[in-house]
Order: C-alpha cells, then structure tokens, then sequence
C-alpha cells in the first residue's frame, strides 16, 4: 500500500511550492542512486519520494490527489488522466533542476562531471602529526590529448544524431484505456549521446577518454589524524562533453606509535618508575615524538597513576598555532627477588612509619568511612 504523498516528503497538507521543493531536495540528495550505488533501499525511496514531488509539485495532480487521493493521480487505478498524456520522461527535468546538471541528474547528452576518486594512504604516526609530502600515482581515465575529449578524429565534429534531433531521447505513446501515456527514452542510434561519430578517434577509439597513471604530489598537513580526508578538486575522472573532472579524496590511515597514544592534539605516555624515585622525588627523562628527551619532576610522596604534564610537546595544531600536551602516568613499580637483608630492611621501614603515612593524606578505611558518611547525608 502506497504511503501518503505529505506524509512521504514529511510536509504538512497546507505546504507551499518552496517548501515541498525543499522537502524533496533533502531527500533526493540523501537516497540518489549515485549517493548510495548499489542500495536497492535508498533507490527505493528515492523513487518513492519522486513520485510524491511530481504529484505534489503539480498544480492539477495535487488538486486530484487532495480529493481522491492516489485513485486521482493513478493511470492504474483508473483515475483522471483521460488524454492528459502523463509524461515519465519528464522526471530529467527534475532531476537537472536539483542537481545542477551533475551525476543522475544529468541530460545524457550534456556535459557529464567526472567520477570521484579515492585513494588510501598509510603514514607514519610521525608523518601525520608533523606533516609530510607524498608522491603518489594514480590510474584514470583523462582527456584524450589527441582529440582533446571530442571522440572524434582531428579535423571532425560529432554531428547531431538525425533521429532525436540532437537531444539523446526519443519518445513514444501509448494508447491505454486511461488516456494516453508518453515516455522517453535513450535513443537508440546514439545512445543517448545527441550526436553521431562518424570517423572515431584512433587514439581513443571514439571514447573521448584514455587511461593513464597521473603522479600527484600530495602535502599532508601537520596535526593529521586517522581517517582524515583530504580532497583535491580536479584530480579525479575526466569529465565527458566538456564536463568537469571528478575529484580525488585521500583517505589517512595512520600508523600507531610503539609509545605514545593521540586523544586530538594530546599525547600519552605510561613512565615506569622505581618505588624510591616516587617516595624521595626525583628527576626523570621523557622521550619527546621529535626525538630526544626532556627533563621532568617526579615530586616526592607521588602514587602510582599519577599524570604528570610536559606543555607543548603534544600534537600540532592543524589549524593555526600551537601544539597540544604530553601527558605521563607514573606507574610505581614494585621490587622483585629480594634477598633475606633487603626485606628485613623493607620489615623496618614499615614498622618505622605509620599507616597514614604509607597510605597516603587518609587512610583506606578513612576514604571508605568518609563515603559511607557522604552516602547517607
């Protein structure tokens, strides 16, 4: 059973052209064909949401839909088409008009944008946040250099196709007992093209288009991260009838670093540390990403899963200035394979101090009995 045509484009039955344009436009961006190739779904309800603009968008049909509802507008259902010669083919005029003249929604034989391409490049954890050139090669098809995309051997012209008069379509009507209906179709001796080749080019046998490898410099900015998507306008597939080339999106996939983990323009690093270190304080080395090391304060009486900050030594900014933090967990470790002296000298130690001070500012019944006292107010 068909849905309700407002209900369909989401509008209200008072809705005005604008607003039922709009409505339409949203959802033919989000379910077209070239969108989401090979989703039977979103083709769907792509078509299911066209049928609703074509109705709704009309003065006539929507006046019948508003009083019968699709018994009005349907020829199958026996409804008041009579000789108004419904035309299917007149949906290109709506797909051109919200799409520009682009992908599914162009005049077959009109200029044709080139397809877009992705190409998937690994990096260093350090190419990323530092940023890196690459050169990277490209298989595509491109204008062929020899008949500058024409199709046609130099010195010809394409002419126009004598069976549909140049328009790539050709249209036939049909009798019914509801009236008569008019579709369109490609025409068959160009193809849909408009125009006839008649001494082909050698070079790319009539095609317009040959395939080669482009090597493409690529600059990855500083501050990269995994995933990010850099677009290069022009770079993708050749257009067709003087249309513009497609683009090419670089994809990032990122390495992991052996030390450090990126939460955005932050580093973490786990710095073990011995048990004396964090008792009496001492000064450690931080390996930094750029190499080297920097000097950092542990203070005295640190625990174990402290974060301790060195400024600046983060992630750069993609954007802008500065660089973000590298943040230190100090993990205590603990001393293994005592011999008999050492663990008597570790027994004195701990009957020499006190629980609190071996636990820390409170003990851990004290932190349990503060809970308890917060809990119940």
């Amino acid at each position: 059973m068909k849905r309700d045509y407002y209900e369909v484009l989401g509008v209200p039955k008072a809705a005005g052209e604008q607003e039922i344009k709009q409505a339409y436009r949203k959802l033919a961006r989000q379910y077209h064909p070239d969108v989401n190739p090979g989703n039977k779904e979103a083709e769907e309800k792509f078509k299911e949401a066209t049928e609703a603009f074509d109705v709704l968008n009309d003065d006539g049909k929507r006046t019948r839909y508003d009083q019968f509802g699709h018994a009005g507008v349907d020829p199958q259902a026996g409804g008041g088409f009579g000789g108004a010669g419904f035309d299917f083919g007149g949906m290109s005029d709506i797909f051109e008009m919200f799409f520009g003249g682009s992908g599914g929604g162009q005049r077959r034989n009109g200029p044709q944008r080139g397809n877009d391409l992705r190409y998937n490049l690994s990096l260093k954890f350090e190419e990323a946040v530092f940023g890196v050139k690459k050169e990277i090669q490209i298989p595509r098809h491109e204008a062929c250099p020899e008949c500058q995309g024409s199709g046609a051997q130099a010195g010809t012209h394409p002419s126009a196709c004598s069976q549909c008069k140049g328009t790539g379509q050709v249209s036939s009507v049909q009798r019914t007992p509801f009236g008569q209906i008019q579709t369109a179709h490609p025409c068959p001796a160009c193809r849909g093209a408009g125009t006839i080749i008649t001494h082909p080019c050698k070079e790319c046998s009539g095609q317009g288009k040959v395939r080669r490898v482009k090597t493409i410099q690529i600059a990855v900015p500083q501050g990269s991260e995994d995933g990010l998507n850099l677009r290069l306008s022009g770079d993708g597939e050749a257009g067709q009838r003087g249309g513009s080339a497609g683009d090419l999106y670089v994809v990032l996939h990122v390495k992991p670093h052996k030390l450090f983990e990126r939460e955005g323009n932050d580093l973490y690093y786990e710095y073990p540390v011995t048990l004396m270190q964090a008792a009496l304080g001492a000064e450690i080395d931080i390996p930094v990403l750029e190499g080297g090391t920097v000097k950092l304060r542990v203070p005295e009486g640190t625990q174990t899963s402290t974060i301790l900050h060195v400024r600046n030594k983060g992630v750069p900014h993609r954007r802008g200035s500065g660089r973000g933090d590298l943040h230190v967990q100090v993990v205590v470790t603990t001393p293994t394979k005592l011999n008999e002296k050492q663990k008597q000298l570790l027994r004195e130690f701990g009957e020499s101090i006190s629980e609190q001070q071996q636990m820390g500012s409170k003990t851990f019944f004290e932190k349990i009995k503060d809970n308890i006292r917060d809990a119940m107010g």
